[in-house]
């Protein structure tokens, strides 16, 4: 028996995207984008200190790198808790070597609970990313959109307050949205997110609230990930590093620039026995011509430029 007409039909079928918030676009076929000074790549390191509760809920999930094991679990809290007293000051020490002013995606709890944390980040003219409110409080679809908008609205103004800073990037806990995370964050003033993972260079978003860019935070060149989730040695995540650099600059040139972006966490690079892998990267790194380190706020002002 032959299928009916209407078996083929499909009210929703459509030209483009699945959905409204960004237009398909090949990288290839953008215009080139030309960096300061001809630079062939803008590195981007980004840092995180975060907030993982000891109670964190275990819906609707929890984020990499959370309480694992029974409550209390102790270790793997003061294990996060010694990035922060400990490992985020290795770090400082290896970006101030090399001239390098990275982004930091701070959670607002750490304005509240560390002070002295925020006040080494001002005082070295770090960016600060909003980082939601803590590593427990994830956004998700299922959750309340009145709750949202005020965990944001709480997270956006207490580390405007506590910075002096505008904030204008945002990175949700674990990189989780629901439908209306980008509008809420758009009505809150945020220029771009780094939750989005599906390009190289940034690109514009629409949202009901204005438009925003997502910038190409990197998902894969991240210590939580060539550490923690493939138990890669310190030797190879130096290479990753230096593996993603290389073809990015091969790929790039003073009229075709490209981005590279290196995500850091300093409960886990920060450790003595990793430190050195990261100084080891950005040696190679910053030891070629053409590389401009810079911002998230810095490349997005330089590619909105053109």
């Amino acid at each position: 028996m032959a299928l009916p007409p209407e078996h083929l039909e499909y009210a929703h079928r459509g030209y483009g995207m699945d959905q409204s918030w960004y237009e398909w676009s090949m990288l290839p076929a953008r215009p080139a984008v030309k960096w300061p000074n001809g630079a062939k790549i803008a590195l981007w390191v980004s840092t995180a200190i975060e907030f993982f509760p000891l109670n964190a809920p275990a819906e609707p999930f929890r984020a990499p790198g959370s309480i694992s094991t029974p409550y209390p679990d102790l270790r793997h809290y003061t294990l996060r808790d010694y990035g922060n007293r400990v490992g985020i000051f290795r770090i400082m020490k290896v970006l101030e070597k090399f001239g390098i002013t990275p982004s930091v995606a701070i959670n607002s709890a750490v304005a509240e609970r560390y002070p002295r944390l925020i006040e080494e980040v001002v005082k070295r003219n770090w960016e600060v990313i909003a980082g939601g409110v803590d590593m427990g409080h994830l956004h998700h679809g299922g959750l309340d959109e009145a709750i949202e908008s005020a965990w944001i609205e709480e997270c956006l103004a207490t580390l405007r307050s506590a910075t002096g800073q505008p904030v204008k990037g945002w990175l949700s806990p674990a990189r989780s949205q629901s439908m209306r995370t980008m509008d809420l964050v758009a009505a809150q003033g945020v220029d771009y997110i780094c939750d989005w993972v599906n390009d190289e260079m940034p690109y514009p978003i629409t949202t009901q609230n204005g438009g925003l860019t997502a910038m190409p935070h990197s998902h894969e060149i991240n210590d939580v990930t060539i550490v923690l989730q493939y138990k890669r040695s310190e030797e190879e995540f130096t290479q990753h590093v230096i593996d993603q650099f290389e073809v990015l600059y091969a790929e790039a040139g003073a009229d075709n620039g490209r981005i590279m972006a290196l995500t850091i966490h300093p409960w886990i690079i920060g450790q003595p026995h990793r430190i050195k892998a990261l100084e080891n990267a950005l040696t190679h790194i910053m030891g070629k011509g053409g590389v401009w380190a810079a911002t998230g706020t810095e490349i997005l002002d330089a590619w909105r430029g053109q």
